[in-house]
């Protein structure tokens, strides 16, 4: 991404809708408000209590989390940079979604055990029973500023820049009413009404980009003569193969690729910003913690990551699939040119304009406000959980559920402001992906450190934690300054870039939490009174948690899991 945000208005020239289009994103916003409402309504009874309404009164399945895990993650930064990305460089930043699913096991099979049977409300809370006070106060001081930087304000600004391409309406308007709208049924409903409309959205949004890719697959399968047809991959691997360019087709690249991404820096970095946003992010894990019980809670996850496989084909390979329509000759890219070059930001609208009927593209605008809505909403409800409970009952340990309920509103209210007022500031970043890419490279490292040291071996302390997360946080933004203030500077030259970056300050940050432990151990526990204390908050075993079987032997988490790193194995051999 090499052109600020602000030129894709420039560049992606005007998408226009006819009235079918209008009415069905109409009925779309009116629709999902409705059902939210109704989702909060039907438990209105109970949305007093602090773990209704934050939690869902722990009663979701594995299916209603994985939907929603997906629906969260997925914005329309996905949707709009991916398109962008994959007619830039082919698969290769498929390798973000591929990758979670390896990650998402490590949730379900690792993480997600000992979040449900500690009985946290929020993983601060987790990593003071593990660690103490000043860890959780350090992860949910960074859980709430990711949150609206990352989670919403990021996801806004692309929200924004396509639909004001469109809708035809200055940007301000549509992310207002958006806003206002989601703001609507998740301060009101709360996680419950957050996990229904993302499941929705989930089948909305799927569906609107799979319109995408069918359509240029159609029109790519056909010829000048005979438009459309069913030979459109082979199409595809002929047109690449007479352009020399191949290497679109692979997810892992050798050392020295030009697109900066190595098969190394894939494999070693990307555990490091995915453990902290798929395991230790709150606006992620919150719906694993609201699972009816530990068997939901586990398969969930991995739920999700089946449906991770997907995006590399609905939302990358269509910007694959618009490339090699462009330099056949068949997809007009006219509009977004400058001085004879394709500025590829606006390669998901013109696809909208030169693809898609009329009547079509409203489903595109649902799919677009499903990415952009499921996201805001999920972060909202984290924020006000983590308000909640992180800060409200720490000073006021008494406060009655209700009073916590409407703390956490308030908190969500202030947020999305607060995140509405950052999007011009993040609108100045060259790039909109590769900005919030190189933020989550140096908030994610110590955060990562700790967490996965603090699991996995019993011996990692409280205080050397503490001087870790902060110690850590200090040099990721550190290290962060001296990137943005020298981009050629030698930080920015590591093979790999942001990848290797955080996977360089992860190892820093593991090596310092290991010494600082042995130095400063923590000592033993002064009674046994039957609660778990920080030690045992930890897997004996690394392996431990492969010894807790599932409920039913199909549905064992241990066997699912297996099914899917089979499956992701094979799907990068394929395109390796």
């Amino acid at each position: 991404m090499e052109h600020s945000a602000s030129e894709v208005s420039e560049l992606s020239g005007r998408v226009h809708l006819g009235t079918l289009d209008i009415i069905v994103a109409v009925v779309y916003l009116v629709g999902i408000v409705a059902i939210g409402l109704l989702a909060a309504w039907r438990h209105k009874k109970r949305q007093g209590a602090a773990d209704e309404y934050f939690l869902a009164g722990k009663s979701l399945g594995w299916a209603s989390i994985g939907l929603a895990l997906f629906a969260t993650n997925i914005s329309t930064l996905h949707l709009v940079s991916f398109a962008q990305n994959g007619f830039d460089t082919g698969l290769l930043n498929g390798n973000f979604e591929w990758m979670a699913g390896f990650t998402l096991v490590l949730l379900g099979l690792f993480f997600a055990p000992f979040y449900i049977r500690s009985g946290i409300s929020t993983l601060p809370d987790f990593l003071e029973r593990r660690y103490n006070r000043t860890c959780r106060d350090c992860l949910a001081f960074v859980s709430v500023l990711t949150a609206v930087v990352i989670h919403i304000a990021f996801a806004l600004l692309t929200g924004g820049i396509i639909l004001e391409e469109l809708l035809e309406i200055p940007m301000i308007y549509s992310l207002l009413v958006l806003c206002v709208l989601t703001g609507i049924y998740t301060i009101v409903g709360g996680l419950l009404a957050v996990v229904v409309t993302e499941s929705i959205q989930t089948v909305v949004l799927l569906a609107g980009a799979a319109l995408i890719t069918w359509f240029a697959m159609w029109e790519l399968g056909g010829t000048a003569e005979t438009p459309g047809g069913w030979d459109g991959w082979q199409n595809l691997l002929s047109i690449l193969q007479r352009e020399g360019e191949q290497e679109k087709l692979s997810m892992l690249r050798p050392h020295g690729d030009p697109d900066g991404m190595p098969w190394y820096a894939v494999i070693l970095g990307y555990p490091v910003l995915g453990i902290w946003y798929w395991c230790a992010d709150q606006t992620i894990v919150q719906r694993v913690l609201g699972a009816k019980d530990e068997q939901h809670a586990r398969q969930g996850p991995i739920f999700a990551g089946v449906l991770k496989i997907l995006p590399v084909f609905l939302f990358v390979l269509p910007g694959l699939l618009a490339y090699a329509l462009f330099v056949d000759g068949r997809l007009d890219l006219s509009m977004i040119m400058v001085d004879g070059e394709v500025q590829s930001k606006g390669v998901y609208a013109s696809m909208i304009t030169e693809l898609l009927p009329l009547g079509m593209r409203g489903v595109l605008v649902a799919a677009l406000m499903a990415a952009l809505m499921s996201t805001v909403s999920g972060a909202l409800n984290s924020i006000s959980t983590l308000v909640s409970y992180d800060l409200v009952k720490r000073f006021y340990p008494s406060v009655s559920d209700e009073s916590l309920v409407r703390a956490g509103r308030i908190a969500a209210a202030v947020a999305l402001v607060l995140a509405v007022g950052l999007v011009p500031a993040l609108n100045m970043f060259e790039s909109i992906y590769n900005g919030m890419a190189s933020i989550i490279s140096h908030v994610a490292p110590p955060i990562t450190a700790v967490l996965v040291l603090g699991v996995f071996w019993r011996g990692s302390s409280s205080r050397a934690a503490a001087s870790v997360l902060i110690g850590g946080s200090i040099l990721g933004i550190g290290v962060f300054t001296i990137n943005t203030l020298s981009p050629e500077g030698i930080l920015n030259q590591l093979p790999g870039g942001f990848m290797m970056m955080a996977f360089t300050l992860c190892m820093l940050c593991s090596i310092a939490q290991c010494v600082l432990s042995v130095l400063m151990p923590d000592a033993a526990p002064a009674k046994d009174d039957g609660v778990l204390n920080g030690a045992e908050l930890a897997w004996e075993t690394p392996l431990a948690a492969l010894k807790i079987p599932g409920k039913t032997k199909l549905g064992d988490p241990r066997l699912l899991s297996g099914l899917l790193i089979v499956a992701m194995v094979v799907l990068y051999w394929c395109f390796r």
